[in-house]
């Protein structure tokens, strides 16, 4: 018979036992917190709770394909255009899934029709943070990886690839990257057409392509020359230097984009300024008889394509040598300009998710070169000014 100490500490045992047991056992496994970095990923919870358009790694388990906002399907799959993540593979709530839009790039080794067998695993992927079918996701995928781990960043933008361009600056930093850049693997003219229906998808719309000038989602199959087909327009205008349609400058994926054809034809072989009267078609763009300004959410990509070129194409290997100068009507000289607008564009208008998937696309899937001005706005600065 115990005493009543006794009795009053195995009362206190059992308390005590009573709290600790329930704690070791079904306390709930929870997603470890991430800072939305490659080697720090959000957990799926963050990325449903911080969905702010930022541009972040997000890490889960694929558990189905949305196809609503209110429905995830676990087989079946219809076609290879999304997935749905959870910080848990056996998640069945939708709520606490995020959707992911998957780009045409990642579709055949990320879309659930082309591989069921994804199912249940464990995915990193960058992208916008935005909601996609009206339900927390992820947009603008510039990366997916899969496996348990998280992957060490494989975007050349930091690491190896920059290397030998680290501490530079001026003329030093513009012939470091021209030799980063440089001898990429060229493609036909002819072939730029497809290419550009993968580099300027729009992300909404897999069948469509996003024009330059306009905005406008169009059919990818609807190019030529009609006056409202779209076509392959030069932004380093391809007389600047007279190199025409040839391999290198007159195929090369980092300045070539789809426009409206009767816009392109107004534009023509413009230089770049600040001014005008509004063009009736391609509204929020300007243009007199010297200069073409574009819409201001792309004055940026403009300013950072011009950048590349005028750093790619240095007279080496035969190659015309393309440089920026702070001039209008350059004609046939192997200049464009005017620089000081350009550097001042690059700084309204930052680097967006749509670039940076596209310079993604150019280096995997076609010349295998990047524009270092995506990657480092900063260094137009550090060159030109």
């Amino acid at each position: 018979m115990f005493t009543k100490h006794e009795s009053r500490f195995a009362l206190s045992i059992v308390l005590v036992l009573a709290f600790l047991i329930p704690a070791l056992f079904i306390t709930p496994s929870l997603a470890a917190a991430g800072d939305g970095s490659p080697s720090s990923p959000y957990s799926v919870s963050q990325a449903i709770s911080n969905q702010d358009s930022t541009i972040k790694t997000v890490s889960g388990y694929v558990v189905g394909q949305p196809t609503s906002a209110t429905t995830v399907i676990t087989s079946g799959y219809p076609n290879d255009y999304a997935i749905a993540l959870a910080d848990s593979s056996s998640e069945t709530n939708i709520a606490n899934m995020v959707y992911v839009q998957i780009p045409s790039s990642f579709r055949s080794d990320f879309g659930l029709k082309t591989n069921p067998a994804l199912k249940g695993k464990k995915v990193t992927i960058t992208g916008t943070l935005s909601a996609y079918f009206t339900h927390p996701g992820l947009k603008d995928v510039s990366a997916m990886f899969s496996g348990n781990d998280s992957p060490e960043p494989e975007t050349p933008g930091v690491g190896s690839y920059y290397d030998s361009a680290s501490g530079k600056s001026g003329a030093s930093l513009k012939k470091a990257l021209h030799e980063i850049i440089d001898d990429h693997t060229e493609i036909s003219y002819s072939n730029v057409w497809e290419a550009l229906r993968i580099t300027d998808e729009d992300p909404n719309n897999a069948n469509n392509v996003i024009l330059l000038y306009t905005g406008r989602s169009q059919g990818k199959t609807l190019n030529g020359s009609g006056v409202n087909d779209w076509n392959r327009e030069h932004v380093w205008a391809k007389s600047h230097g007279d190199f025409g349609t040839t391999l290198g400058p007159g195929t090369d994926l980092h300045h070539l984009r789809p426009t409206d054809a009767s816009v392109n034809s107004t534009r023509n072989n413009l230089d770049f300024d600040n001014g005008g009267s509004e063009h009736s078609e391609a509204t929020g763009n300007y243009y007199d008889s010297d200069s073409w300004e574009p819409r201001d959410s792309v004055k940026g990509d403009v300013a950072r394509m011009l950048f590349y070129m005028a750093v790619r194409y240095e007279g080496d290997a035969g190659e015309v040598n393309l440089e920026l100068n702070n001039q209008v009507n350059n004609g046939t000289a192997p200049y464009h300009g005017k620089l000081a607008v350009l550097l001042e564009w690059n700084e309204q208008d930052p680097v967006d998710a749509f670039e940076r998937n596209r310079n993604e696309i150019i280096y995997n899937q076609y010349q295998h070169n990047r524009n270092p001005f995506i990657d480092h706005p900063e260094w137009a600065s550090a060159i030109w000014q």
